[in-house]
């Protein structure tokens, strides 16, 4: 596995930690271009305005979960990666009014609205298709749903009640103040 960051010291830390607590590999890349060339899974979690990953470094093949720029004004990909991938999304509505990796390319006239192939929910139900041959590049731009952040947050919760870990806490409130 291969990381990157603009801050050498914190990919350097990344891989320590992930090498210690997750007995993954991680090696630290020199720059995004060496991160993500001839990857099969690029996943790009920045907080970016600004392309960290060009269309031109991805392989045939490649799928990249893009879940870290989230504003209208921000991206992570450039115009030739978006335009080059089938498209997917958590909620067209979302990334329709929110996702600058799809909204910049489509001000410029790269990509449509058709441009986005589904909803991930869509993709699992088979009621759209995934990727259809084996060099296809495709894109998943998560903006983030709620209910993915309450259903970790009952895994977590779930996981800690097994383990007998955490530490119990009594949260006042409405009911508390008598209403």
């Amino acid at each position: 596995m291969r990381a990157w960051s603009r801050d050498p010291e914190h990919v350097r830390a990344f891989a320590q930690a992930a090498g210690r607590s997750l007995e993954m590999r991680v090696e630290p890349a020199g720059s995004a271009r060496e991160a993500v060339e001839g990857a099969d899974l690029i996943c790009t979690v920045t907080s970016s305005r600004e392309p960290v990953v060009k269309g031109e470094w991805l392989s045939p093949g490649v799928h990249v979960n893009a879940v870290g720029a989230s504003l209208a004004s921000a991206r992570e990909l450039d115009t030739a990666a978006i335009a080059r991938a089938r498209l997917f999304v958590d909620r067209r509505q979302s990334a329709l009014n929110e996702a600058g990796d799809f909204l910049i390319p489509r001000r410029e006239g790269a990509v449509d609205d058709a441009h986005i192939q589904g909803e991930l929910g869509e993709l699992l139900l088979g009621r759209c298709r995934g990727r259809q041959s084996e060099g296809e590049v495709t894109v998943f731009k998560s903006l983030g749903l709620a209910i993915e952040d309450v259903a970790a947050a009952r895994l977590i919760y779930d996981n800690a009640l097994k383990a007998g870990a955490g530490t119990r806490v009594e949260l006042g409130g409405a009911r508390d103040a008598g209403a």
